[in-house]
């Protein structure tokens, strides 16, 4: 139980750094506005600096595909499209049940605007118990509970595909309907880094068959990611901070262990610099991830860019073949905005899809108990919980 007596002494603290902290926030701002218009008219000289060095530096700046000034004010949406939806949820295996296994749950949403189709709402479950399912990634060193996270994201890519590619052309509709296909987070799944590579091999490549084959139908991918934590374009800004003749961190700064000298706009991140640039229903500069795992992504190296959605400034995430094509990406943004705007704020697509997703309490003793009839039913015996487990859901009394 919180002590809340015991809590407000530590209040005033608390409101005191934060009010110092917004006057160093502010600072911060005016100087990456100023690197900003700086690396502007240096923009071809500094990504150069950036392709010729890029080995040699420590931190991940991403390239600037559009001039730096760039502000571009989306269109709105056209009154007949549909958007595709995934999103994911799992039941986490434990030794402390009936038995040993894990499920996943995917949502999927379907919206159709202005075409009298009914939408799609449900979810798809799939539970894995085999060994093969259960105990492969140990071979690699992952726990199951990590690994089912990496087959979700699987799941999530696998069935938005299969959902966009079989509704592409709505039945009876002779012409080409604009759409979209949205997950939320990003696109870059920073956790392949740290996978070996025969794990890697099992995550990926389903991931992008899922993809090209939304190429192949012309259904623009996003990655929707609100309240962005990225600063991989304020890191294209530390070329333009760098004090030394050449961005060779690993010569010049290898003994720094605080802050590098180029690091002047640290913690501020990207999403909070373009909120002071961008109108609401604009957008910045594409940009070019430099993420080292997407060297694996072949034609689908992520790109990305922020727009202001009124309430915020999100970041969408996009493949290469969604970026290059203009009138695709000007769809799929407009789409995206409007989406925002029917949710008060966030995709109403992807709100709708994690509602799907989403394993409440309730729905999990259930699926155990729907087990547990079936395990009787075959003749199992000693079936039940743990003793912990059956504890920990009694009251003391």
């Amino acid at each position: 139980m919180l002590d809340l007596t015991k809590l407000a002494s530590q209040i005033p603290g608390i409101s005191q750094h934060l009010r110092v902290e917004a006057v160093a926030s502010r600072q911060r701002l005016e100087l990456a506005q100023k690197l900003l218009s700086q690396a502007f008219a240096r923009q071809d000289e500094l990504m150069q600096r950036q392709q010729q060095w890029r080995e040699r530096m420590t931190f991940t700046a991403a390239v600037p595909v559009e001039p730096l000034d760039t502000r571009i004010d989306l269109d709105v949406a056209p009154e007949s499209h549909t958007v595709f939806a995934t999103d994911g949820s799992q039941i986490a295996p434990s030794h402390h049940e009936i038995a040993y296994c894990y499920l996943i749950n995917v949502g999927r949403v379907m919206l159709h605007y202005g075409q009298s189709l009914y939408p799609l709402l449900d979810s798809l479950p799939e539970v894995f118990y085999r060994p093969e399912d259960l105990y492969v990634s140990r071979q690699w060193g992952i726990r199951t509970e990590e690994w089912m996270g990496h087959r979700r994201t699987v799941s999530e890519a696998s069935m938005l595909a299969e959902m966009a590619c079989r509704w592409v052309k709505p039945p009876g509709s002779h012409m080409d309907i604009p759409n979209l296909a949205m997950v939320d987070g990003s696109l870059i799944y920073w956790f392949l880094e740290g996978l070996p590579g025969d794990a890697r091999d099992r995550i990926l490549p389903p991931i992008l068959e899922a993809w090209e084959q939304m190429r192949s139908v012309n259904v623009p991918l996003f990655g929707y990611i609100s309240a962005s934590r990225s600063l991989e374009a304020l890191n294209f800004l530390r070329l333009e901070a760098c004090p030394k003749d050449t961005p060779d961190c690993m010569t010049h700064c290898a003994g720094i262990i605080d802050k590098l000298p180029c690091q002047v706009v640290e913690p501020l991140r990207d999403a909070a610099l373009w909120g002071t640039l961008l109108k609401p229903g604009q957008r910045s500069p594409l940009f070019r991830s430099s993420a080292r795992i997407l060297d694996l992504y072949s034609s689908h190296r992520i790109y990305f860019c922020y727009i202001n959605v009124g309430q915020e400034v999100a970041r969408v995430e996009m493949p290469e073949w969604v970026a290059q094509n203009s009138s695709l990406l000007n769809q799929a943004l407009s789409l995206t905005l409007a989406q925002v705007h029917k949710g008060y704020g966030y995709p109403v697509a992807l709100a709708e899809a994690h509602n799907q997703a989403v394993v409440r309490g309730g729905d999990r003793t259930r699926f155990f108990a729907l087990l547990e009839q079936q395990m009787i039913r075959v003749g199992l015996r000693n079936v039940g919980t743990s003793y912990k487990e059956a504890r920990k859901r009694g009251s003391i009394g």
